[in-house]
């Protein structure tokens, strides 16, 4: 039996691996304007918070405001064009998932990504599985404020204690003690455990084996 009636899983590192796709756009911007190409794991250090942050944190200290922007700006149009060249689900996701909407599950993403580039990438890479999708929209604080979450919870039409929250990054930590939903964070992320352990996580599944046995109970 499953051990709660709806999952809301995090996108960026916990069901899909984006990385390539974002260092490309990502460095294609920083180049444009002289600046040094970020390393994967960069990237992978960086990423979780929104694009703008990991535009200001990819720049080079002390890059005027203006120009953060103009990078921020050249990355949003080359990765709008570019998100699903290589970004692909990672290993048992797409298997899990199916298990989980057999066995009468509610599930959503909720994630910093935005909104139109989340939706397409969950249905493209899982049709049919999730019930609702939200993305970073203007109308909507990203995370880790709770809002997002609060929303899925409404249109599934379950309360935070029905729920899990499935993430991978402090901010996932973050978002779900805001929302009030206990959690599980994955190592096949883009954190390293004692990362997630010093932003307060304590409950971890290395494979999607261990995530599926906590789920069910």
């Amino acid at each position: 039996m499953p051990a709660f009636p709806a999952v809301v899983f995090d996108m960026d590192g916990t069901i899909l691996n984006t990385l390539e796709d974002l260092k490309i756009s990502l460095n294609q911007a920083l180049e444009a304007e002289g600046f040094p190409p970020r390393t994967l794991e960069e990237v992978r250090q960086t990423v979780g918070n929104g694009y703008r942050n990991l535009m200001r944190n990819s720049c080079p200290p002390g890059t005027p405001d203006e120009v953060v922007e103009r990078v921020f700006q050249a990355f949003s149009e080359h990765y709008a064009q570019h998100y699903a060249d290589h970004t692909a689900p990672y290993e048992g996701i797409p298997e899990l998932l199916a298990e989980l909407k057999a066995a009468g599950l509610k599930l959503a993403v909720v994630s910093n990504k935005g909104d139109r580039e989340a939706r397409h990438l969950a249905e493209r890479n899982f049709p049919g599985i999730f019930d609702t999708v939200i993305g970073q929209r203007d109308d909507v604080p990203r995370k880790p404020n709770p809002q997002m979450v609060e929303i899925v919870l409404d249109e599934m039409g379950v309360g935070a204690r029905e729920a899990v929250y499935v993430g991978d990054s402090e901010v996932d930590v973050k978002t779900a003690t805001a929302a009030g939903l206990p959690f599980v964070l994955v190592l096949w992320g883009f954190r390293s455990r004692e990362q997630l352990e010093a932003a307060g996580g304590t409950e971890f599944c290395e494979t999607t084996g261990e995530l599926k046995r906590r789920l069910f109970g």
